[in-house]
């Protein structure tokens, strides 16, 4: 058997429609094929590959690592220098206050330690999430979900939760003294990138801040300057109490973080000890990658750039009969009349060269989310087939 064979033999499937193309390299802005066709990324791993692919630095980061060890200790009982460096680094670049960092391997894993984090630190029951929110798939992050077509083979979830309207200003009184935390998206992701106003994004801090609530932001998608700013939460002039990261963090290799005040994060270490606890998180090799990501991102103010080639992307796309352009920085969807439209319009770019997406709770949205080191011409070769593609499916 072939590795196509192989694959819907031995794979577990996620979907009965997976692009399925077969990758045997990647460097920069491309994907190659085992046929040596090329691809523009536009999506680079669903917001993971934020410096593009093997950029030579996280290269040099993880073959350095390498020489040194690998897996030595269960995460948070040695001293590993990787480790502390990468905590310290967010800290230097993250509100003062959010200086304590649980290091783990996914944006599913910040999650669930977010939410423990808030309701052992809180003492209360209840969590209020977003509907439309994509959290993850493991069981207290698909709790939090609010699609509920997503989640209903998997009831019972975690009770006590609530969502409600995201952007909705007047439902935020549902936040209670009862309410261990709220959690949102700073930018929804899987609804088709989802901009919220400034007004509600300030009033939920103020609910929160008048109830007691912990106001966890994920920024699993929406940060490490995907958005134009460094974290998203800059452009709504609020901080959270809690934040998770993920996906464009590793520079390709995974791990993941919840971010709190020591004060917060101090109470999963007592009644009970090791109230949270990580075989693989901050794994030496993974957090070595991060580092070398999150430093080429600060020195070089990567936000900047996803700020300019996104406005270009949406006056490019602007005004195009045919769909709508909305986003921020470099997350921007592309809404289409329907999902089998937006089906033929990413089939299309994969024909010329271009691998685009759709989103999960969105299907009739295409995804523009490239690497941040995406240069001018990228861009514009980028929109020139999308749109080639979009007159084609029209003619």
């Amino acid at each position: 058997m072939n590795s196509r064979e192989l694959f819907y033999r031995h794979m577990a499937q996620t979907s009965s429609f997976p692009l399925a193309l077969e990758i045997e390299r990647a460097e920069g802005m491309y994907l190659y094929d085992t046929n040596g066709r090329k691809y523009l990324d536009l999506i680079s791993g669903i917001s993971v590959s934020a410096l593009g692919h093997r950029h030579p630095e996280v290269i040099e980061a993880v073959k350095e690592q390498l020489d040194r060890y690998l897996h030595v200790m269960v995460y948070g009982e040695f001293i590993q220098q990787p480790q502390v460096d990468l905590a310290s680094l967010l800290a230097e670049n993250l509100p003062g206050e959010l200086d304590n960092v649980y290091l783990v391997n996914s944006g599913s894993e910040a999650v669930e330690g977010a939410l423990k984090l808030a309701k052992r630190y809180s003492g209360r029951p209840n969590i209020i999430a977003f509907t439309n929110a994509y959290h993850g798939s493991s069981h207290g992050a698909l709790s939090v979900t609010g699609n509920e077509p997503f989640k209903r083979a998997f009831r019972p979830l975690l009770p006590n939760v609530c969502h409600l309207p995201f952007g909705e200003i007047s439902s935020l009184n549902i936040i209670d003294e009862d309410t261990a935390c709220v959690i949102a998206e700073t930018v929804q992701g899987e609804a088709g990138v989802v901009v919220p106003e400034a007004a509600f994004m300030k009033a939920l801090r103020r609910r929160c801040d008048e109830t007691g609530a912990l106001l966890v932001l994920d920024e699993i998608q929406a940060g490490i300057g995907r958005t134009g700013k460094l974290w998203a939460f800059e452009h709504f002039g609020i901080r959270p109490d809690i934040l998770t990261l993920a996906k464009g963090l590793g520079g390709g290799l995974p791990v993941g973080a919840f971010i709190a005040p020591r004060d917060v994060m101090s109470v999963l270490t007592n009644e009970p000890v090791l109230g949270h606890i990580t075989t693989f998180g901050g794994n030496a090799v993974c957090v070595s990658a991060a580092r070398a990501c999150m430093n080429v991102i600060v020195r070089d103010r990567l936000w900047e750039n996803a700020r300019l080639q996104g406005d270009l992307f949406i006056s490019q796309l602007n005004g195009n009969e045919h769909f709508r352009v909305r986003g921020k920085g470099l997350m921007i969807a592309i809404e289409l009349e329907s999902p089998e439209i937006c089906k033929a319009l990413i089939n299309s770019c994969m024909e010329k060269g271009l691998l685009t997406d759709w989103f999960l709770f969105a299907g009739n949205c295409m995804r523009i989310a490239p690497p941040l080191v995406i240069s001018e011409g990228e861009v514009l070769k980028a929109c020139g087939i999308i749109l080639d593609s979009v007159k084609e499916i029209y003619s």
